[in-house]
């Protein structure tokens, strides 16, 4: 294609506005407003919509390219839009518990929307710069860029992949995917599907040939048959025996989060109710939420966490406690601590690794910003990826906190041998900073996706909601009313050591637990550099 050729454009209000109802419906697909219910069908709609603004048209010998300006415009307004739909409720969080003025947290929500969206501008620029001729390319290299971008906004600056168009998936035809590929590689072909439903034509239709569909149905028979190969030769170990049931105690609080840490009001009655709930417990497994005891154990009246500690020191019953650890001295850590007989002397303990930016740990330069908030203990310790799981009836227990469940690479790392994977993952979380907003129905989502791609129940024990269990299948099997004091009690039948399961770990397990989320770094830039290295062939010959 030549310099001269003819750019694609029409006016630009319109596509601004186009991209923005887009981006809207892209955040209302991971949670719809009223239902909570992700709408798979929504996101590959918002989808085509995008690549509706950004493909080039006109026929091959005659392609009309959208200028890489206007492309990093319409895809940055996108995202912002998507993203700041999808975490708006940040501003809760920071004006209305953590005391910033309205503007402020108006400003904060929109520039941490806009600073993500720009992996997104990024990565439509290089499309429009480098799409390729042929139609099939435009979608293969429009994926590739879409995830490069997801995982930029996922890795980089420690990470926030919050909202990643994947989970709309959960419910939908590619959850499929996720034992193979995770939310990013679900990510990626609901990009590729979508720039490739924009592109299809009528004469296409028309004229489909019947290698075609050999080539398709091909495709997907070598789809299945390295699946096999993978879980016979690579990916899975066969099990070893039949896991029991185990029976659960999910403890939530509602302690109201305007009063969780204040010794006049919900630190004494947290302090109660936990204390009781525990003592009180039949469970195998009795499960405390993220900062359920709101105090440092220095801070504890004498005896009581001694007391609760002593209450299953002996007998076949485990707690999981969430508590803060530490000192001045040593810094302190957003914690918790596993309590049964095999732990009498030394108290099983994990301490959360991967952190929220503000409200877990000051970002350089920001101590300015967080200093007018009023949120307490805004800076933690960070332990380390992979620490071991709590044994608990023969179970492997591997707990996350908070949004820790968002990052399946690192939850990952405890697959490098599958004979000491977890089973059952556990949960961690305090959402009531967020009020009573879609964020717990988008977290909830979050952990359904952990399980799909794991194949090992979720259980989340929270303060507010969403209180709930898990399968393996990802689908909710118990659940507590939100925003409700009580007990979940339910089963969970732990995974990888049972025989009818046949195999201990998916192969999206396998591969993230050696290599991270290099694989999936690796496609994307091999895609976007054959698609440089065409169009440096394409101005050579004058096209």
């Amino acid at each position: 294609m030549s310099r001269r050729s003819q750019m694609a454009g029409g006016p630009l209000l319109p596509q601004l506005l186009l991209a923005l109802a887009a981006g809207l419906l892209q955040a209302a697909s991971l949670a719809w407003p009223g239902s909570g219910q992700p709408l798979w069908w929504l996101q590959l709609a918002s989808m085509a919509a995008l690549a509706w603004l950004v493909r080039p048209a006109g026929a091959a010998s005659r392609r009309i390219a959208v200028p890489w300006r206007r492309g990093a415009l319409v895809g940055g307004v996108f995202a912002t839009a998507w993203l700041a739909g999808t975490f708006w409720w940040l501003f809760i969080s920071m004006h209305s518990y953590g005391g910033l003025p309205a503007p402020l947290a108006v400003a904060a929500v929109l520039g941490l929307a806009a600073f993500l969206a720009s992996y997104y501008a990024a990565a439509l620029a290089l499309f429009c710069r480098y799409a390729p001729v042929h139609r099939a390319g435009n979608a293969i290299l429009f994926g590739a860029l879409w995830l490069l971008a997801e995982l930029a906004r996922g890795v980089w600056w420690t990470g926030f992949p919050w909202g990643a168009g994947g989970y709309a998936h959960v419910d939908g035809p590619l959850a499929v995917l996720a034992r193979h590929m995770g939310v990013y590689g679900i990510s990626a072909v609901a990009a590729v599907s979508a720039m490739g439903l924009v592109q299809v034509r009528a004469t296409d239709l028309r004229n489909v040939r019947w290698w075609a569909l050999l080539l398709v149905a091909g495709g997907l028979l070598a789809w299945a048959t390295v699946d096999r190969l993978c879980a016979v030769n690579l990916c899975h170990t066969p099990a070893r025996r039949a896991a029991p049931a185990l029976s659960l105690e999910l403890l939530q609080g509602n302690i109201p989060q305007d009063e969780k840490f204040q010794s006049g009001s919900g630190v004494p009655v947290a302090l109660q109710w936990y204390a009781e709930a525990l003592r009180n417990a039949q469970a195998d497994l009795v499960v405390a939420p993220e900062t359920a005891i709101p105090l440092l154990p220095q801070q504890l009246i004498p005896g009581y966490l001694e007391g609760i500690q002593q209450r299953y020191a002996q007998g076949p019953q485990a707690a999981m406690v969430g508590i803060p650890l530490g000192d001045e001295a040593q810094g302190y850590t957003n914690s918790v601590l596993g309590m049964s007989a095999a732990t009498q002397a030394v108290p099983y303990r994990y301490d959360k690794h991967h952190l929220v930016p503000f409200g877990e740990f000051i970002p350089p330069f920001f101590k300015w910003f967080t200093a007018m908030m009023n949120i307490p203990l805004g800076d933690f310790n960070r332990g380390t990826v992979g620490q071991a799981s709590f044994a608990v009836a023969g179970q492997r227990i591997a707990p996350n906190i908070c949004y820790e469940d968002l990052f399946g690479e690192e939850l990952g790392a405890r697959f490098i041998d599958p004979a000491r994977a977890p089973t059952v993952f556990v949960n961690f979380s305090n959402i009531g900073w967020f009020g009573d907003t879609l964020a717990i129905d988008q977290h909830l989502h979050i952990s359904r996706m952990r399980a799909l791609e794991f194949e090992r129940p979720m259980v989340r024990a929270t303060n507010t909601g969403a209180t709930v269990i898990i399968d393996h299948r990802g689908v909710v099997t118990h659940q507590l009313a939100r925003y409700t004091r009580g007990v979940l009690k339910g089963e969970v039948q732990g995974r990888g050591m049972d025989a009818q399961s046949g195999w201990a770990i998916t192969p999206y397990a396998w591969w993230v637990s050696r290599w991270g989320l290099w694989p999936l770094w690796v496609l994307g830039a091999l895609a976007l550099v054959g698609a440089m290295v065409a169009a440096r062939g394409r101005r050579a010959r004058g096209d």
